[in-house]
């Protein structure tokens, strides 16, 4: 692996350790050069309770490696959570920077109703 994604892990590592000694439900995010993926995972860790991401077929249309498509999965992750019964989450970026598609997706998700 190389000192990039490295980096990256071991930050990931630090936020879901402090995640989990809150217990709180989280919003994970993954991103790759053409997709972004959002779940909503239990405290627990072992269920997700919803997801959303630009392999959905109401999102795929049109370009989907965007800072539109990660909005449109943030309202979608924040409207499926909301019908879960989720509105208070922690944000788990990944050891992503908090900028560009992540910051996107976490702002539509706000406006869509969940608090972090």
């Amino acid at each position: 692996m190389n000192e990039k994604k490295e980096a990256r892990l071991r930050r990931a590592k630090s936020t879901r350790l402090k995640i989990r000694q809150l217990g709180a439900v989280r919003l994970c995010v993954n991103r790759t050069p053409r997709h972004i993926y959002a779940q909503v995972i239990s405290a627990c860790g072992g269920k997700v309770l919803a997801q959303a991401s630009t392999l959905d077929a109401g999102l795929r249309d049109g370009a989907t490696g965007n800072v539109e498509a990660a909005k449109k999965v943030g309202l979608l992750v924040a409207e499926r959570a909301k019908a879960a019964g989720v509105t208070k989450v922690a944000f788990d970026r990944s050891g992503f920077q908090y900028h560009g598609r992540i910051q996107a997706l976490a702002d539509a998700a706000r406006e869509g109703g969940l608090e972090f």
